[in-house]
């Protein structure tokens, strides 16, 4: 049983994405987690989650601001309710402007998190930062990568713009070894550069 389920799902990671080749949103997140794969894969990074644990956090705190209002409006019907419906929707939309600015000056597009482990245990972790643009009816993919020392906070960067049909062939099908050089050739320019 054991051999068999790890052969098909092996199969099943092997399987080529195929997207349609018109759909930019398809294009980036396909990229995007090609570039992700090639990170904590290939070089053996681990991920972080505390940048989207932190709209999570947000989103939640809304969300039970909405879950109060709802409950207490049933418990105590409308003319009640006024001051306390007030007070949740008010909070709900201070929220939702709090989670637009997160997302705009924190997360700045920032697909991937990743944390260069010190195999000691006594440094801090190296981190890594992978964001990217695809404009809407534009061919030309932009992956920004920012590597921040643990220990000198001091921070490097690079990026590299190609066009998304030399990633992909005529069906639509993503070519994993045309793009993965590419993402190790700017992981190790700013690699090499760092230790300069």
């Amino acid at each position: 049983m054991g051999k068999e389920d790890s052969t098909q799902w092996k199969t099943i990671e092997e399987k080529p994405v195929k997207i349609d080749k018109w759909d930019n949103a398809a294009l980036k997140n396909a990229l995007d987690d090609g570039a992700k794969k090639v990170m904590l894969d290939k070089f053996g990074f681990t991920e972080s989650h505390r940048l989207m644990d932190g709209r999570l956090f947000i989103c939640t705190i809304a969300v039970a601001f909405a879950m109060f209002a709802l409950i207490w409006d049933y418990f105590n019907p409308f003319p009640e309710s006024r001051p306390v419906l007030i007070i949740c929707v008010l909070s709900y939309f201070v929220l939702m402007g709090v989670l637009t600015v997160y997302t705009t000056f924190m997360e700045k597009g920032i697909f991937l998190v990743a944390l260069d482990k010190d195999r000691t245990g006594v440094d801090p972790d190296n981190r890594w930062e992978l964001a990217s643009i695809l404009k809407k009816y534009d061919d030309l993919y932009t992956l920004d990568m920012t590597y921040t020392n643990g220990n000198t906070k001091k921070t490097r960067s690079g990026k590299i713009t190609k066009s998304v049909a030399e990633f992909f062939d005529e069906n639509g099908t993503f070519c994993v070894d045309k793009f993965e050089p590419e993402v190790r050739m700017l992981q190790n320019r700013i690699a090499t550069s760092k230790k300069e």
